[in-house]
């Protein structure tokens, strides 16, 4: 059972964790141990609000697949069991993100007095620039 907040949860049935070889480098270990772990969560068929879906499935997430499954792949742990509490931890992480409520963008523009140093500098730049070059004689 993992608790996003006080009233959602999510069921072990909905995450699929699987073991797998880690890649890299790491010695013998690392090709004979399957300490890895591949969460995979199935987003549209959970038990997650409705609200909670959208989030997620607006998220622009290399993780999440169009058919709305995300996979997490842990390795940085030596230990099956830390790397499946980090798979989890990212879960976790990432779903209440998702959820987090948005600061409305309020549309602004620069002042008349910004207008006018952005040009005066400009035009400073640009005489500057003019007296580079050539030394007529």
């Amino acid at each position: 059972m993992l608790k996003l907040s006080n009233a959602v949860e999510l069921a072990d049935w909905e995450i699929d964790i699987s073991q797998i070889r880690a890649q890299g480098a790491g010695g013998q270990n690392v090709n004979k141990v399957a300490s890895a772990v591949h969460l995979r969560f199935d987003i549209l068929h959970s038990s997650l609000p409705p609200f909670y879906k959208e989030r997620l499935m607006a998220l622009n997430d290399q993780r999440i697949s169009k058919d709305g499954v995300l996979i997490i792949k842990a390795q940085s742990f030596r230990t099956l069991e830390l790397n499946k509490e980090d798979a989890l931890q990212r879960l976790k992480e990432l779903i209440q993100e998702a959820v987090k409520p948005r600061k409305a963008r309020r549309p602004t523009k620069p002042s008349r007095s910004a207008k006018r140093k952005r040009v005066d500098k400009k035009t400073q730049k640009g005489k500057v620039k003019a007296l580079r070059g050539k030394v007529q004689l």
